[in-house]
């Protein structure tokens, strides 16, 4: 099984080669005898032990077992403590739940203060079987059905394509010693009553089960990876970047046979979980919205919009003194004395310096603001109807800012500028706003 490993490694994770790797073991048969490969490789190692305090007196028999055999093969190790108990019933989370929380966040703490690279995880190929029936009685799709992934960020499992039969055999031809976990007994739990009651009756049907198994799932993934690439492909034909928003062409998109299908690909990591309602906005009225956590999705005409939820302003308004040449937030504005006018874009306005009184304000639309807009021969006109014949999206209007003097609105920043601050022919100080 060694030269098996090495060749695995080799293969499939060269970049492993002169880096620092974290192994976290339990001390059960699969970790420990992760840790006996890999102490007989060329790589810089250390241990990481989570004692999660579920199994009493048995939990801190786990943790002097790891720390003791580190020592005598002069491992470095660290170890921890949780109240994982408490911790799930603080945040509502089954107790599984709460330990891989805990455990995978103290992991990233310590690669990072540690300066290691990678952490490396015992799963194998039963743990990969057993995690497929679980996706598949809970009702998955294709992402569930490839199973554990190799790699996952800075988590690696070099030993999936072994069987727990294997490391066992391994185990017991190097006289390997692991700690048994008796909650394995137990079926009080899914995982434990799939690998102790339906596995057994699988491998029974087929003693070559598991192997089939990988097979079925190498196809998957290579089914995976081209759906994945055609993916690509229409994204680029239907969907346009804008800032921080995402635009997708909802007349391209409807022309596709199976829509959905793309809009979940290209949204699920977005957070979204109303999959109807996000499918209801392609005929849905515009202006209506879906939200996720972080995101939300704009059915704005003819196009859909992804957008990040921003967080409320710490303020409703920014002052800007005379003296002020450079703003940077919330907006980046340069304010500058000029002497003539070269208008070529609506990124800049012209006005009257002695029209203008300081502080100037900038400030989110409030739904009532009039002003009178340049080039109307100084008639109202409400900022919702200069929005509304811009044809703006809701997330556009929530990004608007308004500039003011005295209460009275100078520039609807990036669209309109206002008559009553414009340059007249008797004017000798001119003042540049440009929004940069």
């Amino acid at each position: 099984m060694l030269s098996k490993f090495q060749n695995h490694l080799a293969s499939r994770f060269p970049f492993l080669e002169y880096k620092k790797l974290f192994l976290a073991v339990s001390g059960g048969l699969d970790s420990m005898v992760l840790l006996h490969l890999l102490k007989q490789l060329p790589y810089e190692i250390a241990v990481l032990h989570c004692n999660f305090q579920l199994r009493g007196l048995e939990s801190f028999g786990d943790q002097d077992f790891i720390q003791n055999y580190c020592d005598q093969n002069n491992i470095p190790v660290f170890t921890t403590q949780f109240d994982t108990e408490a911790f799930a019933k603080d945040y509502k989370l089954s107790t599984q739940v709460a330990a891989r929380e805990l455990r995978y966040s103290w992991f990233y703490e310590l690669l990072e203060t540690k300066n290691f690279d990678y952490i490396v995880t015992a799963h194998h190929a039963d743990d990969n079987l057993e995690t497929f029936i679980i996706n598949l009685t809970r009702g998955t799709g294709l992402d569930g059905l490839t199973g554990i992934p190799e790699q996952n960020d800075k988590i690696i499992r070099p030993l999936l394509p072994f069987s727990r039969e294997e490391i066992l055999k391994y185990a017991e031809e190097n006289n390997i010693e692991w700690r048994e976990d008796s909650s394995n007994a137990s079926n009080k739990y899914l995982r434990n009553k799939i690998r102790h009651d339906l596995v057994p009756i699988l491998k029974e049907i087929n003693p070559n089960f598991l192997n089939a198994f990988q097979k079925t799932q190498s196809y998957l993934q290579e089914s995976k990876e081209m759906i994945e690439d055609a993916s690509i492909m229409i994204y680029q034909q239907v969907a346009k970047e804008v800032g921080n928003d995402i635009h997708f062409d909802l007349n391209q998109l409807i022309k596709l046979p199976n829509y959905k299908s793309y809009l979940y690909q290209w949204l699920n990591e977005f957070g979204f979980l109303a999959w109807n309602d996000v499918y209801d906005l392609v005929d849905g009225q515009s202006g209506k919205q879906v939200f996720a956590a972080e995101f939300r999705l704009l059915k704005n005409r003819n196009t859909l919009i992804l957008s990040p939820i921003l967080e409320e302003d710490e303020k409703d308004e920014y002052l800007i003194t005379e003296n002020e040449e450079d703003v940077n937030f919330p907006l980046k504005l340069k304010l500058c004395r000029v002497d003539d006018i070269t208008i070529d874009s609506n990124k800049s306005i012209f006005v009257d310096a002695k029209k203008i009184q300081f502080p100037l304000v900038l400030r989110k639309w409030n739904e009532g603001d009039v002003f009178h807009p340049f080039g109307m021969n100084g008639k109202s006109k409400k900022v919702s109807k200069l929005f509304k014949d811009e044809k703006l999206s809701l997330i556009e209007k929530e990004k608007t800012w308004i500039l003011c003097s005295n209460n009275q609105i100078v520039w609807v920043v990036g669209i309109r500028q206002d008559e009553r601050f414009k340059i007249e022919d008797t004017t000798n100080n001119i003042l540049k706003i440009e929004l940069q």
